[in-house]
């Protein structure tokens, strides 16, 4: 299920300086914008509730999710050297759990910290805040990752893909047409923070049972499918 060889290698490729600065750019770019808010309008549940949900979970989060989960395992398909890490005797299973787990800790990491970090500096955590987002930020990495390592093992342009699908269906269609957000992470993610902070301090169109049965069939599916499609790319090697 894990290999420390692939994993080092895969954080070292995430971690790289291109990546890392980009990886920083967002969850800084909350902190300066919640302490901004903070400085401006002081304490204010509904404030933190709009920011956190507005700006970390709709798009902060599925961004660092595209760059983590596609630069998890994209560049090496896309560059041919996944081959070497093919030849060696490491089940392909391993290789693709290895690098999900990988993708989903790079991904809280800058993600879940920053959202924890400004929901206490935008309303001290009041009414759970800032822990139900956390919740939020948590789960979804998670879901994020799985799908975007997916887009990363079966296409050559699973950062376009992931950009449209964060920018477009997350960002956009997900938080204006009721229907798309049936099938939103986001949605999936806020049923869990609305169950933290209960009287109907954040609300979500999708519910709770619904949320968590979504969230792992979606990563269960997709990391399977993933770990497939890395299966056959190899027999299409050998032959």
């Amino acid at each position: 299920m894990y290999d420390p060889t692939v994993a080092r290698l895969t954080y070292r490729a995430l971690l790289g300086r291109r990546r890392a600065g980009i990886l920083f750019l967002l969850p800084g770019l909350l902190l300066v914008i919640a302490a901004v808010v903070r400085a401006l309008h002081g304490v204010d549940d509904q404030v933190a509730v709009d920011l956190l949900g507005g700006f970390a979970l709709a798009t902060m989060i599925p961004l660092i999710g595209v760059i983590a989960g596609t630069g998890a395992i994209g560049p090496e398909i896309d560059d041919g050297s996944i081959v070497y890490l093919l030849s060696k005797p490491v089940k392909r299973w391993t290789i693709i759990t290895t690098k999900l787990i990988v993708a989903i800790a790079v991904t809280m990491a800058f993600s879940a910290v920053p959202t924890l970090i400004a929901g206490f500096i935008l309303n001290g955590n009041g009414q759970q805040v800032a822990v139900a987002y956390t919740v939020a930020a948590l789960v979804s990495s998670i879901a994020y990752s799985a799908l975007f390592l997916l887009l990363g093992t079966v296409s050559r342009h699973a950062v376009v893909i992931g950009l449209v699908y964060a920018l477009v269906w997350e960002a956009l269609f997900g938080s204006l047409i009721e229907g798309a957000r049936t099938l939103s992470v986001q949605q999936w993610a806020l049923s869990l923070a609305e169950k933290v902070t209960g009287d109907g301090v954040i609300r979500s169109d999708v519910a709770l049972p619904t949320a968590v049965t979504l969230l792992v069939v979606v990563t269960v599916g997709a990391t399977w499918f993933a770990g497939y499609k890395l299966r056959r790319l190899t027999l299409a090697g050998e032959e």
